[in-house]
């Protein structure tokens, strides 16, 4: 069963208005749709009192992708920021490096691909505006409407967030979603150590070892990619799911 985390967990605060939002995008090679999803982000209306910060993390792409995430820091500037790695790490090392560049009250992590839907921030981020929650995921797996794709990884997101769950005592539907909301506080208070795509179950273990942390989903849709429009994931991170799942859970 998890252990409890030292004493160092964030004393949690109503959000104060006006507040900034601070999406956390890892690129790699998504020179296909990178700027159409930029300009998706930007175009979502959150109102007088917020503003939004995007932080571009590259990768090591070798499409262009990070010359593209360049020319939109130039086109807006104040907003759209590039922080490129200095070579390939995985998802989870450039959202490593998102986190610890964003400045905002609240964090949502955004795929560079068009499988999440930005339009849906206000839904995301209502739980915490409420102030019934501090973390919120988007569920793809509630009743949001998603693209029929493929069965196996259907059945392994469920295998994963039921064997996260049993670890976690959290009642989560999907573990591996990429939606997920913090308080910058929140989030910027764990270490997060994983590479590639350990992110997901890392941040659940942790986030479930931290007294008082109130942990909301809401449903969303998804659009997913099939393997030839791109997508990235394959076995292997199947096998390496159960791995970091196991040791954040029973060895930390």
């Amino acid at each position: 069963m998890p252990q409890p985390l030292p004493s160092h967990a964030p004393a949690v605060t109503p959000l104060k208005r006006p507040y900034t939002l601070s999406v956390v995008i890892p690129v790699y090679n998504e020179k296909a749709t990178l700027q159409t999803l930029v300009e998706r982000v930007l175009a979502v209306d959150l109102g007088a009192d917020a503003r939004k910060e995007l932080i571009l993390v590259d990768d090591g792409s070798t499409d262009g992708s990070r010359e593209i995430a360049e020319a939109l820091q130039d086109k807006h500037a104040g907003t759209v920021r590039a922080c490129p790695q200095p070579h390939n790490q995985g998802k989870g090392a450039a959202l490593r490096r998102g986190i610890a560049e964003a400045t905002g009250d609240l964090v949502i992590i955004q795929d560079a691909d068009l499988e999440y839907e930005p339009g849906e921030y206000p839904v995301l981020l209502a739980p915490i505006l409420d102030g019934r929650a501090d973390v919120v995921y988007g569920s793809r797996f509630l009743s949001g409407a998603h693209r029929v794709l493929y069965f196996w990884h259907s059945l392994g997101n469920t295998f994963f967030t039921t064997l996260s769950n049993m670890l976690t005592d959290l009642n989560l539907t999907d573990m591996e979603t990429c939606y997920k909301v913090f308080r910058g506080e929140i989030i910027k208070s764990i270490t997060i150590e994983s590479d590639r795509f350990g992110f997901e179950p890392e941040v659940t273990a942790k986030l479930a070892r931290l007294p008082g942390i109130r942990i909301y989903e809401v449903p969303i849709s998804y659009n997913g990619r099939t393997y030839d429009e791109g997508k990235k994931i394959n076995w292997k991170d199947g096998v390496a799911a159960v791995w970091w799942i196991g040791r954040f859970n029973l060895w930390k």
